[in-house]
């Protein structure tokens, strides 16, 4: 029953489609998902900006949409590259890393000449999304 499948923290899954303004090095991220993968550390930075008193304050502004919120969830994402992975992973290029940019969409973008690697296209190819704790993983 746990072969088939388990949720993973800190991850989101979505289709992919094309990001030509982007770097070979950079992946669009929806908003929605990114501020699911990045709660935790936006919370921290509400609080320690003293923004929000406490983690409830901090998790209403995150679902009110405040505009503070975009400017942490930014400067959090400038710090965390995200790992995209395309099932099934055959070889070491089906997992890559990436520096995320938000985008308003609500698909994973991607610059089209990285997608070989993960032998991908824009056909409604779906990717998961991981992002790294550690610093060790980070590196």
């Amino acid at each position: 029953e746990t072969l088939l499948g388990k949720r993973v923290d800190y991850s989101g899954r979505s289709v992919i489609v094309v990001g030509p303004s982007l770097s070979l090095h950079q992946c669009g991220l929806p908003r929605e998902i990114a501020i699911e993968l990045f709660q935790t550390f936006v919370i921290r930075g509400l609080i320690k900006q003293h923004l929000a008193s406490n983690i409830g304050i901090a998790k209403s502004k995150i679902r009110e949409k405040e505009p503070i919120v975009g400017g942490i969830l930014q400067e959090v994402m400038r710090g965390h590259p995200v790992l995209l992975n395309r099932a099934p992973t055959l070889h070491r290029l089906g997992i890559q890393a990436f520096q995320p940019i938000l985008v308003e969409e609500r698909a994973i973008c991607l610059h089209p000449l990285v997608c070989r690697g993960f032998n991908a296209d824009f056909d409604g190819d779906q990717m998961a999304v991981h992002v790294p704790l550690s610093l060790e993983a980070q590196t």
